[in-house]
């Protein structure tokens, strides 16, 4: 019997242990973006430190300028195996309102929806201390039966919740200590409960703010309206401008570096059966607004935007007030994919401002953030060994996904220790993760654990 095949079978003989030890992690209050709960964060960071040391894992508790950070180091049982990094957070959200759960948040309990099928209840169980736990899990199972087939480095954060602040500046720091090949990231989910999902791209983003001037102080529209430009008008035209009547984004150079998506790909994504009515349906909605020559999961997942979040200015309490406004505001975001470059979008977006104002009005601008996006290649070696991998546990390809939004950890990676992630989870949409009772299937975890410990035997090879 191979060391993957008896890692597999003691995974399957421990199922209640793994998940009295889950059970153990979950009853910790661990919320980092509240103060009154400070002490408990780092009482979990300490348990997890003490529990990885049991294992094996030469493990520590590091301070940062916020929560610590849990750092463990393990040894593969060949010395020529790849390194990989798994991060993963054990900070949890708030729980209010507490009044809409069914139970203590804090005290997790295993539900069964019907048979064969149950969940695990708790705060923090699907987000992220399950998925934590189901490389944990795996690496238990791995040291018990021949030793590990990569060299593993973990990182625990305890602020992904509240932001990552300190995360970036320990990076830094430790950036020699924390270099591997691989990072490996689990905070992502499945494309459905029986479906494995890889996660190849995420998009970037732009944040931009403009307040558009006029005159010196707000006017009467009856004695200067007409005559006066009015800055919301000016502002109005601008965004009007940015889209044309299929969705297609205007502004220049835009689309540099917006790659075609494989056709393989695309033919896997329209396979899916995608339910883009019941997408839009669920919000009161019925027409895709983006590009019109792409369908709505790729306008979702592979394709950049141009989106205006907020706009005020003038008066806008109840009742009238006949001015016209010295100022005008909006706040603009951009997702951006494949390797558009967040400067130039930035660069581009500010000229384009500029140069469709009237003479009598100037343009002022706040930078919110610039990240760029994040793709790893639908085509490289260690997207298609898990692959592999997660064909041989779940019985079917995973879908080989883009993710419309943003994880900001990923980049910051990307930028500290310059490595590539591999992003696999295994939750679900209807988790309800920030939310009252939150949830994390028990397939999840159980099959989750033997997932992980597949992908590291193939990326060792």
């Amino acid at each position: 019997m191979s060391s993957l095949d008896k890692t597999l079978a003691a995974l399957d003989a421990d199922r209640q242990g793994a998940l009295d030890r889950l059970f153990e992690l979950l009853r910790f209050r661990s919320i980092s973006t509240d103060p009154a709960f400070k002490g408990e964060v780092a009482t979990t960071a300490d348990w997890l430190a003490a529990h990885l040391r049991e294992l094996g894992f030469d493990a520590s508790v590091r301070p940062t300028a916020g929560h610590p950070v849990v750092v463990a180091k393990a040894k593969a049982a060949r010395s020529d195996a790849p390194h990989v990094l798994f991060y993963g957070h054990y900070d949890v959200q708030p729980v209010d309102p507490l009044d809409l759960w069914d139970a203590d948040p804090f005290a997790p309990t295993l539900k069964e929806i019907e048979p064969g099928h149950s969940q695990i209840l708790a705060r923090g169980a699907s987000d992220d201390k399950g998925q934590l736990m189901t490389f944990v899990e795996a690496c238990r199972a791995f040291m018990a039966n021949g030793g590990l087939p990569c060299h593993v480095t973990l990182l625990f954060e305890g602020e992904e919740e509240s932001g990552s602040a300190s995360l970036p500046a320990f990076l830094a720091e430790n950036a020699k200590e924390l270099k591997a090949d691989l990072m490996l990231v689990c905070d992502t989910n499945m494309w459905d409960r029986d479906t494995p999902l890889i996660t190849c791209m995420l998009r970037g983003l732009v944040l931009e703010e403009v307040t558009i001037k006029a005159a010196s102080r707000d006017l009467h529209s009856g004695m200067y309206g007409g005559a006066a430009v009015n800055p919301i008008h000016v502002l109005a035209n601008l965004i009007a401008g940015l889209r044309d009547k299929d969705g297609h984004i205007t502004l220049p150079k835009f689309y540099d570096g917006v790659p075609d998506l494989p056709a393989e790909i695309k033919a896997q994504w329209a396979a899916l059966k995608f339910d883009a009515a019941g997408f839009l349906g669920e919000v009161g909605l019925n027409i895709p607004a983006g590009e019109a020559k792409y369908s709505l999961l790729e306008q979702i997942w592979a394709r950049p935007t141009c989106d205006v979040n907020g706009i005020w200015g003038g008066y806008t309490a109840s009742g009238s007030k006949t001015v016209l406004p010295a100022e005008a505001h909006a706040k603009f975001s951009f997702r951006l994919v494949g390797k558009q470059n967040p400067q130039e979008i930035v660069q581009n977006f500010r000229a384009y401002v500029e140069a469709n104002i009237p003479d009598d009005c100037t343009a002022e601008f706040v930078s919110h953030g610039a990240s760029p996006a994040i793709t790893l290649p639908f085509t490289s070696e260690a997207i298609q060994r898990a692959s592999r991998a997660l064909q041989a546990e779940w019985g079917k390809a995973p879908v080989l996904a883009a993710s419309g939004g943003s994880i900001p950890i990923v980049g910051i990676f990307k930028r500290e220790l310059k490595i590539d992630s591999l992003m696999v989870g295994f939750g679900l949409d209807d988790d309800r993760i920030h939310s009252p009772n939150e949830k994390y299937e028990l397939s999840s975890f159980q099959k989750g654990a033997r997932s992980w410990a597949r992908i590291l035997d193939a990326l060792a090879g």
